[in-house]
């Protein structure tokens, strides 16, 4: 090793360079490094409170509270105008508002939980639960029935019913079973595209009573709004104090018009849930829990690999090219809709999960980034408000003006060895068949006398070599690392084999721009 890099340039470096042994396959779970990423997130709220205040204010929501997630914590926390406009109740972190669809992924976890309980099977046709829809005439004969995996993910076929579904939240189950037994008008067959469908959801609550024996509302409220200590959440507004329930506003001809409250029925499982600030905070928290994947004790109601499951996009439907964020940023972002949850990631590879929310009266947004460990969310009494435009806005100023930097994923100790093993022979491709270290593949593609040849280039176009970076990992067995010359850098690239031990299957060596 020593004579390669002397050819390269570089002289030895104690402690750059060093070889390991290869005990077992190992998984580290990726870390945050910055122990003053609190200290620098504080330095926002004071423009994120500015924000949210210059928000409410211009699109005349009458009152909005707002909060901020950090490491599994609320740190940040205010209100805005008023939750009843007649008393001047003012808006704040304990103040109850209705959510809308901010409720389907509660929905969802239960669905979720009850899979992993062998309770019900996700490719479950619906009728099984449901008789009624057994015999429901789709669209064409060769149509697959509609599964509970369909209505998690808006592809059971049902036509998008905003605000046709806002406005049956109050019905009973025996309409709803009606509604199936009369027959459902499909826009699509199933499993074929997007539609959001609130009926969808309103019947994996339904689903749910039929498999527990229990209202949807009795066994969230039990199995994981208790567990998370969402003892302040509620469907039926009447059980909510009055002096913590915002009244929800439309705004009218100038003027703020209050609409009337909806009681809660079988489409409360799409849209229905009260809770506040602090409570759904904990909620929030418990979606960052699940990443990074780890070998700790499950200590949620649902399993960590469920969440993630969750947030999964296994409905991609749409690509925005021309994204600009808040800050003026060019960033363009591919969506997707997952089990109850919308998803977004970003052209440097950032991801966002969450979901609107709205209804007559109400608007609301929630949004996690599970990369950065942080989340906002914000809740206002105005029929329909866009809440998620000003949530873009926060996490996007949050993230900018701390500096924070995405959770770093260590390397794996087999990646770590490949990397020095690729330093033992570089440049010179010495002994590099009888060194182990290749998969069965590598010399059908990669021929010794051209990596040779290639490598000794690149080197010299980069002249001394000053430095070696470590492997920078790209999952668990595929990373790259840098090697800094005085000329031009160097950039190694390798993947590994499913092999245990893994060897190097591909390998990519780059001069790259200091």
């Amino acid at each position: 090793m020593a004579a390669n890099l002397k050819k390269a340039g570089l002289g030895i470096l104690p402690g750059l360079l060093f070889c390991t042994s290869l005990l077992a396959q190992t998984y580290k779970p990726p870390v945050f490094n910055d122990p003053d990423r609190i200290k620098k997130i504080e330095a926002a709220y004071p423009v994120i409170d500015k924000l949210y205040k210059d928000y409410a204010e211009q699109n005349h929501f009458p009152g909005l509270a707002y909060g901020i997630v950090v490491d599994g914590k609320l740190v940040h926390a205010g209100g805005v105008g008023y939750t009843e406009l007649a008393n001047k109740t003012e808006a704040n972190s304990q103040s109850e508002f209705r959510i809308a669809s901010m409720s389907k992924s509660f929905t969802a976890m239960a669905i979720l939980k009850l899979r992993d309980e062998g309770k019900l099977r996700l490719d479950d046709p619906i009728s099984l639960y449901i008789p009624e829809a057994k015999n429901m005439k789709r669209l064409t004969k060769d149509a697959p029935p509609v599964t509970i995996r369909n209505l998690l993910t808006h592809t059971a076929g049902y036509p998008e019913d905003n605000p046709w579904g806002d406005r049956q939240l109050a019905n009973t189950d025996a309409q709803l079973v009606a509604l199936y037994k009369k027959g459902i008008s499909f826009s699509n067959d199933p499993g074929i595209g997007y539609e959001y469908s609130n009926l969808g959801f309103a019947t994996l609550g339904y689903i749910i009573k039929k498999v527990t024996g229990e209202s949807y509302q009795q066994y969230i409220t039990d199995n994981i709004l208790k567990p998370l200590g969402m003892t302040h959440t509620y469907y039926e507004y009447a059980k909510v104090p009055k002096n913590q329930l915002a009244h929800g506003y439309r705004w009218l001809d100038g003027q703020w018009v209050e609409q009337p409250m909806l009681h809660d029925g079988s489409y409360g499982a799409m849209g229905g849930m009260i809770t506040s600030i602090e409570d759904f905070a904990k909620y929030m928290s418990f979606h960052l829990s699940a990443w990074p994947p780890r070998d700790d004790k499950e200590t949620g109601p649902v399993r960590r690999s469920s969440v993630r499951e969750m947030q999964y996009p296994w409905d991609v439907n749409g690509f925005n090219a021309n994204y600009r964020t808040a800050t003026g940023r060019y960033f363009p972002y591919a969506s997707a809709y997952c089990y109850g949850l919308r998803w977004r990631r970003y052209v440097d590879g950032e991801t966002a999960v969450g979901h609107t929310g709205g209804l007559p009266g109400f608007g609301s947004e929630w949004t996690v980034y599970p990369e950065y460990g942080v989340g906002v969310v914000c809740f206002a009494n105005l029929t329909y408000a866009p809440a998620g435009n000003v949530n873009l806005a926060v996490a996007d100023t949050l993230i900018r003006m701390s500096g924070i930097k995405m959770r770093h994923l260590p390397a794996s100790d087999i990646l770590t060895k490949r990397h020095d093993d690729l330093m033992k022979i570089l440049p010179g491709w010495n002994n590099a068949k009888a060194s182990g270290i290749f998969a069965v593949n590598f010399f059908m593609d990669y021929f010794p006398d051209k990596l040779k040849a290639e490598a000794t280039e690149i080197f010299n176009k980069a002249g001394k070599i000053t430095n070696v970076g470590e492997v920078i990992p790209e999952n668990q067995l595929r990373g790259y690392f840098i090697l800094t010359g005085e000329q031009a850098n160097i950039k190694v690239s390798f993947t590994l084999t499913p092999e245990n031990p893994a060897l190097i299957q591909e390998y990519h060596i780059a001069t790259v721009s200091k």
